[in-house]
């Protein structure tokens, strides 16, 4: 029986500092992949229609809910590109929030692939260069521009709030799908 990698995988032994995330999205692509609910595969959503690659790996936390119905997402930093359906341990940095254009909360978490010793070093949001904060920020504002769509960036919050809203997603999760 094939596994879901949404319900049948585990979000990690050591969430909410390290959770195992699930790459849809590699960094430098302009492909929007997504998981199909469904089937459990990846869908093409479409190739964004900006110039703007993704600065960072992009994907969810297995066995999480979000107001927006979906996962929680993860932006996983990393030297490489992580190939999708990749599962990487990631620690939890920070947090960035965001309102969708229909003023719907869209929390991305930061987190750091635990096992690339370029980045595994930072603890917190806090501690990243200034620049990839802006090019996280830059690309979240604009990428839907050209599809006259707006999302607002909030500012980010660090390690502490990130985990909170961790917790929360896999407490929402359970009600959400509660198992037999």
């Amino acid at each position: 029986m094939r596994q879901h990698p949404w319900h049948d995988v585990s979000y990690g032994e050591d969430a909410p500092e390290k959770v195992m995330g699930i790459i849809e999205i590699p960094k430098n692509t302009r492909a929007k992949y997504e998981l199909d609910k469904d089937s459990g595969m990846l869908i093409l959503d479409r190739v964004i229609y900006s110039s703007m690659y993704y600065p960072t790996n992009y994907g969810f936390i297995p066995q999480t809910y979000c107001d927006d119905e979906d996962p929680l997402d993860i932006l996983v930093l990393s030297q490489i590109e992580i190939v999708p359906m990749c599962l990487v341990e990631a620690k939890v940095i920070g947090v960035m929030q965001m309102l969708d254009g229909g003023g719907e909360m869209d929390d991305k978490i930061i987190a750091v692939a635990a096992n690339d010793m370029s980045v595994a070093h930072f603890n917190d949001v806090s501690e990243l260069p200034e620049f990839w904060k802006k090019e996280m920020r830059n690309f979240f504002q604009d990428y839907k521009k050209l599809e006259n769509k707006t999302v607002e960036v909030e500012e980010f919050q660090g390690r502490e709030k990130a985990m909170e809203i961790v917790k929360q997603s896999i407490e929402d999760y359970k009600i959400k799908f509660p198992k037999n």
